[in-house]
């Protein structure tokens, strides 16, 4: 009786093995959705409890390790081990939604548990062409953006958005075909650099790497080094360590590729245009933050009514680390936006009973440093010297640890009940 008063009979007549299966699957939605590895463990302990077992996982980016047992019964008697090894996760805002307000509606009572099941591969579904055509022009307009904000010249910023374009295409041709989707990043560098070295070349002068760096910005992992910290500072050594490394191999697959370009040019006999001018005025770069912000909506795949939240959360990081940044430094702003940006997310969890990530990573994805990170390692490559890359890494470590801080202290100033 006393089970039945703390949990909804649609919960307590499914059968043990109905409840461990529920709480696997939505474990590796959770998981391809993008959650970090600490806020996963959360969320499937919390789940777990409510349906009357006991669960320790353990998350990594690659593999999630689920133990259950049933409280009810004498210990060992019902010891059960899931094993996942799913692929590395993408951040999908709408389907985690979607995986959140399902797992609420199980542990209520307003749905049962083979209903929730079906709910959650019902969001396995591939998307309709149109979701694919809206994910490639995202990467055109996040590299239009990125350029804009920059300051960039119109060549510079049709350049860039066109290599965006080509690299969207390119990701969704990966999707697919295992072989290619291994080597994407080195593939994805190799076209950013060819086409920006003949636009150089044939057409007119560019900001050469700043050019190459604005057309890959959505590959770069400066969300992966910035989670990676978080989880390491969370105390999940494994899974942060495992996560800062993958980031690390993006960006040299990236330079890889982009080294590549400029040997077969040099082996060509084509010598790029390289100019360092930045003309564009004030309202190109509000523009862009406008931009910027409903092209991240896209890519991070947001649900329609929620991208005036995500718009707003991308240009309020923006607002803060620039306008607090000119009174106190680069580094403080960096550091009061995230803190602004975790604080608000916990707060948006707590009062709206939905995750939290729909403002936090819109919030710091302007934030991340992984473009001053590869201009570090391009430029290194570049010259063959080590020294030429110390002042883009340690403006990397500062940003970096400047956006862990901020995530830290957001959680301590506003904490929530809500693990996403």
């Amino acid at each position: 009786m006393l089970v039945r008063l703390l949990h909804p009979p649609a919960m307590t007549e499914a059968t043990y093995t109905e409840r461990i299966a529920f709480v696997v699957d939505l474990a590796r939605h959770l998981h391809a959705y993008g959650t970090t590895s600490q806020r996963m463990e959360a969320a499937i302990e919390s789940v777990a409890r409510k349906l009357a077992l006991e669960c320790q996982p353990w998350c990594n980016p690659t593999g999630i390790i689920l133990s259950f047992s049933d409280p009810a019964r004498p210990a060992g008697e019902s010891d059960t081990t899931r094993i996942i090894r799913p692929g590395l996760g993408d951040t999908n805002l709408r389907k985690l939604c979607e995986a959140d307000r399902i797992a609420e509606d199980v542990i209520n009572g307003r749905m049962g548990i083979g209903a929730g099941r079906a709910a959650l591969r019902e969001l396995d579904r591939p998307g309709g062409w149109r979701g694919q055509v809206m994910v490639a022009l995202g990467f055109a307009l996040a590299s239009a953006a990125v350029a804009g904000l920059l300051r960039l010249p119109w060549l510079d910023i049709a350049t860039a958005g066109v290599i965006g374009l080509l690299i969207g295409g390119l990701a969704l041709a990966a999707q697919s075909r295992p072989r290619l989707h291994e080597s994407f990043e080195a593939l994805a560098g190799l076209l950013a650099g060819a086409v920006a070295i003949l636009v150089s070349s044939f057409i007119g002068p560019l900001n050469l790497n700043t050019v190459i760096i604005a057309a890959v910005i959505v590959l770069l992992p400066g969300m992966m080094l910035a989670l990676s910290t978080n989880e390491l500072t969370s105390r999940h050594l494994v899974s942060g360590t495992a996560r800062f490394a993958g980031a690390l191999m993006i960006i040299v697959s990236l330079t890889i590729g982009i080294a590549i370009a400029f040997g077969l040019a040099g082996v060509a006999g084509i010598e790029p245009q390289v100019r360092a001018s930045r003309p564009q005025p004030e309202w190109v770069v509000w523009s862009a933050v406008a931009l910027a912000a409903y092209a991240f909506a896209v890519l991070f795949q947001a649900g329609r009514r929620d991208y005036p939240l995500v718009m707003g959360s991308v240009i309020a990081g923006y607002l803060i680390s620039r306008f607090s940044g000119e009174w106190l430094g680069p580094i403080a702003g960096v550091f009061l936006a995230a803190l602004a940006a975790t604080a608000a997310g916990n707060a948006y969890a707590r009062w709206f009973n939905r995750p939290g990530a729909l403002v936090r990573l819109p919030g710091i994805i302007i934030l991340v440093p992984g473009s001053i990170s590869l201009r570090g390692v391009i430029s290194l490559v570049q010259s063959q010297d080590i020294g030429a890359g110390e002042a883009a890494a340690m403006a990397a470590l500062n940003t970096l640890m400047a956006l862990l801080a901020g995530l830290v202290f957001g959680n301590l100033l506003m904490p929530t009940r809500r693990s996403l």
